[in-house]
């Protein structure tokens, strides 16, 4: 079954891009597990973030695994150019790929763990028949394309809904969320399901980063 950690992987999207070497040291300070890199093209979601190139930079400054998500149209052109990157995972949008079944073998092929996302709108039944062969499922908590926005909850019922069918057919992969985390939603998110959350501007914008991860890492629902 999937990791039992709550693994937290803070999004170099919410750091200072001059000093993306120094937001890497205090992500592994703080005891991060990931570094969560999120792709964007302009074309699946409005902004341009970076690409590969970055990808590849940030692997020289850290060890902690590099979980890139793609949020951009026709991801399997992309795939070599994140392997020579040295991501070690590989999440695209289910939206953006109509042939999710192959580029997930591929992105194996090549070494990769293999993961599928999709957007708030976007019912699990699109993802059934890939959850066998995937490493992780990463569920959009808000509408991809800008950090520091807020949980939206019904999206937690999505999570609780894959989960289910997870424990059902006894499958392995691991459940991720990206979008409104912080310490004040924490603890329903693990609760909903999730071994993985992304965690943005509530890591890179706090004034003690270590602390907040710590937080949102230790929750647990009063109630």
């Amino acid at each position: 079954m999937a990791e039992k950690k709550r693994l937290i992987a803070p999004s170099v999207l919410a750091a200072d891009f001059t000093r993306i070497a120094d937001a890497l040291t205090l992500a592994e300070t703080a005891g991060a597990d990931w570094i969560h890199l999120d792709v964007m093209d302009g074309v699946f979601v409005p902004p341009i973030t970076f690409g590969a190139q970055m990808a590849a930079a940030v692997r020289t400054k850290t060890s902690l695994e590099l979980d890139a998500h793609l949020m951009t149209v026709n991801p399997s052109a992309q795939l070599d150019f994140f392997v020579d990157a040295g991501v070690d995972r590989f999440t695209f949008h289910a939206e953006a790929e109509i042939h999710s079944h192959r580029l997930v073998e591929r992105v194996k092929s090549r070494g990769l763990k293999a993961g599928i996302s999709i957007v708030p709108s976007t019912p699990i039944e699109a993802i059934i028949e890939i959850m066998g062969i995937v490493d992780q499922i990463l569920v959009m908590t808000v509408n991809p394309g800008y950090g520091g926005q807020s949980l939206i909850d019904s999206t937690l019922d999505k999570i609780r809904r894959i989960r289910e069918i997870r424990e059902k057919k006894n499958l392995g992969f691991l459940i991720e969320m990206d979008g409104g985390f912080g310490p004040s939603t924490a603890a329903r998110i693990w609760e909903a399901g999730i071994d993985a959350a992304v965690m943005g501007s509530a890591f890179f914008g706090a004034d003690d980063p270590k602390k907040a991860l710590e937080l949102c890492r230790n929750a647990k629902r009063i109630s």
